[in-house]
């Protein structure tokens, strides 16, 4: 993770922008916005957030923000860091790159040491070169859609049904018809041929470089934060030797297994209705939220696979609930739901079984909508309207239901070999059911479809879950219930899902251990790193290193105290408040800034420990209850600490000579320490 290498990339850093501005643009982007907008975050209790990690697949959620602190951390994989390190992670930049991203998207002028820029090495700054010739190139596009030689593309649109409007939303344009128009365009911005080919772009032919797409009506594909990342197009031409669709190839910023066609305008009504419509091409999200379907999004020219599993999870909030997936009365199911829509033929039935291979990495409930007369969405809205695709994706039905359905459609079930080999077709995919209710009215159902007994498919069916677990043992992952079922292209198979599980509504530590594990010490230095005025008042400067049983509390403590960190944040609020005047704005800023430089340390061990203690919860619902709680802590251990400098020191009197000055010595110190343990009761009384 980027937080493992900070010390030596912020030391990069401070000879390249200045180290002020560094802070300004951390300072204005808010970590809780930026995570946000890959992941749905909920209150965790006060001044917390969490969510599903996008680094390591989980059922419950152990990725947690602390928006004050401007720090996240994953208490499940152990991964943590600031807004740049998430940023880093996530998109694969540079610490540079995110720097300079964050800058220019809460308007932040950097300054560069010397007046001058980076010096960009080959690999240095790629990302942000390609993200700039697609933000080029789809201003080029929309450009030639509204020029005299888009006609062509515009009357396609509107044969469609789809607006100017429609089309700004989605920000489609046209390519021209010509071989290198788009090439010649952005080489006179200063792309050079192999940005140009990397970004898949442009094409190198023996006659030199051309473009991509040329003739087509361009669809944008963006990435989560709106940026684009590549095209789909589609052919507006009879030249039956270029294929009627395109799509950008794999680059360094566009993989096809990670990216929903657009998922950057539903994405906020997919957290907050947690409901998602996939649909199979661009014009079909289009024509679904023209329908006010504004959670539809499509894969881009390839099956659903795991990696769209995980991004759709992520935003939906997609966790571990007994009650996931009950089918309420309105019609929506508990926890979430995940409709699929696909065409009534053969590939769309082979579609839904691809699909089926990821139903078990939902919580949600999933469905199929599929029109009766085998049209897509487009073709819906075109012949019934709004309400006739609305009406569609209300009509769906369980993905079980759906795939079952699909599997016996293909049989001859008048016949007794055909009832025999739908029962054994149907039995890995009720084996596979999670849900063991579900499985056993399913297979209920299934004999009925059959008209076979009851019992023979309940005992097909167990064959098929000891199958499955010999399977699951064998190779340690999830079989596949369509095995040997000449089902082509299936997905992939899904490793076991890492649960985390939040004990007692907290966070887990680092490692996994649960809020009900953490013990007095971790709680009382979790208290005096998160409130560091508390700590003083409490006087957490005066314990012993002693006072703390686990050897790495130990080493945080001595480094807190040798580094004078408490003296050092008073500092950080003096300056504060002459910026912000007196108040919460100043306390926070402080903090902010002070709880980077101590997570600065140089030690990977110390850092670790101290971003785990600053993410842990603490159990409390108000700042008043803070207050107490934080003061409580540091007092409480105090007081354990004395009380262990008073045994030892009984201890070694009950060996001495009560003659000798060592006797003396040491009652004399048993005496002061009794008195500082007796005082600090009285303080509490």
């Amino acid at each position: 993770m980027g937080s493992r290498g900070k010390p030596t990339t912020l030391g990069v850093m401070a000879s390249l922008i200045r180290r002020e501005d560094i802070d300004l643009v951390r300072e204005r982007a808010r970590i809780d916005e930026v995570v946000g907008e890959h992941v749905t975050l909920r209150r965790a209790g006060m001044g917390s957030m969490k969510g599903l990690c996008p680094f390591h697949d989980e059922r419950t959620p152990s990725f947690h923000v602390r928006p004050q602190l401007g720090l996240w951390h994953c208490f499940g994989c152990g991964e943590g860091g600031d807004v740049f390190t998430f940023l880093q992670e996530l998109n694969h930049m540079t610490f540079v790159e995110s720097v300079e991203y964050l800058a220019d998207k809460y308007g932040v002028e950097l300054r560069y040491e010397g007046g001058k820029g980076p010096k960009r090495g080959p690999a240095q700054g790629q990302r942000r070169r390609l993200l700039e010739a697609h933000r080029l190139a789809t201003e080029f596009y929309a450009g030639h859609l509204l020029s005299r030689d888009g006609e062509q593309a515009r009357a396609f649109l509107k044969e469609r049904g789809f607006t100017e409007a429609d089309v700004k939303k989605f920000a489609v344009g046209a390519s021209p018809g010509e071989w290198d128009a788009l090439t010649r365009f952005l080489t006179s911005k200063g792309f050079t041929h192999e940005e140009l080919t990397t970004a898949g772009l442009a094409i190198a032919g023996p006659r030199g470089l051309y473009d991509r797409f040329r003739g087509r009506v361009m669809w944008p594909i963006r990435d989560l934060t709106g940026a684009t990342i590549g095209f789909g197009a589609r052919r507006l031409g009879e030249d039956e030797n270029s294929p009627k669709y395109l799509n950008t190839p794999e680059t360094p910023i566009y993989q096809k297994s990670q990216v929903l066609y657009g998922l950057d305008i539903a994405k906020r009504d997919v957290g907050r209705d947690k409901r998602i419509v996939i649909v199979e091409g661009y014009t079909d999200v289009m024509a679904a939220h023209a329908a006010g379907i504004t959670t539809a999004v499509a894969t881009c020219g390839t099956a659903f696979g795991p990696g769209h599993t995980a991004l759709v999870r992520r935003l939906m909030g997609d966790t571990k609930d007994p009650a996931s997936g009950v089918v309420l009365s309105d019609g929506h199911a508990h926890g979430g739901e995940v409709v699929f829509t696909f065409d009534g033929d053969e590939a769309g039935r082979n579609a839904a079984r691809r699909a089926y291979m990821e139903d078990q990495s939902f919580a949600a409930q999933t469905f199929v909508a599929v029109d009766e007369e085998g049209l897509d969405p487009l073709d819906v809205r075109l012949a019934r309207g709004n309400e006739g695709l609305r009406a569609l994706v209300d009509s769906k039905i369980p993905m079980f239901e759906f795939v079952l359905r699909s599997v016996l459609g293909s049989l001859d079930l008048n016949r007794v070999e055909g009832r025999v080999e739908g029962m054994r077709a149907a039995a890995p995919i009720l084996a596979g059911i999670k849900d063991q209710s579900l499985r056993t009215e399913y297979s209920r159902l299934v004999a009925g479809w059959l008209g076979m007994d009851p019992r023979q498919v309940n005992a097909a069916r167990m064959e098929a879950e000891r199958a499955l677990r010999r399977a699951e043992f064998g190779r340690g992952t999830s079989a596949d219930p369509f095995a040997g079922m000449n089902v082509r292209d299936r997905g992939s198979e899904r490793g076991a899902h890492h649960d985390s599980g939040l004990g007692g509504g907290g966070v887990e530590s680092h490692g996994g251990t649960p809020l009900s594990a953490l013990t007095q010490e971790d709680f009382a230095l979790a208290a005096a790193l998160q409130r560091p005025l508390d700590a003083l008042g409490a006087g957490f400067e005066s314990l012993e290193a002693d006072v703390f049983e686990n050897p790495l509390n130990r080493v945080v403590f001595e480094y807190v105290i040798s580094a004078k960190l408490l003296d050092n944040f008073i500092e950080k609020l003096g300056d504060a408040e002459e910026e912000h005047g007196v108040g919460d704005r100043a306390q926070q800023v402080a903090t902010e800034r002070w709880t980077r430089e101590i997570l600065d340390s140089g030690s990977k061990e110390v850092d670790t420990r101290m971003r785990t203690l600053l993410l842990v919860r603490l159990p409390v619902n108000s700042d008043h209850d803070a207050h107490g709680y934080a003061q409580g802590m540091i007092r409480a251990l105090a007081r354990r600490g004395l009380g262990q400098r008073v045994e030892n020191l009984r201890a070694t009197l009950n060996r001495l000579d009560p003659n000798s000055p060592d006797y003396r010595e040491t009652l004399d110190s048993l005496m002061k320490v009794e008195l500082r343990r007796r005082s600090l009761m009285d303080s509490d009384q």
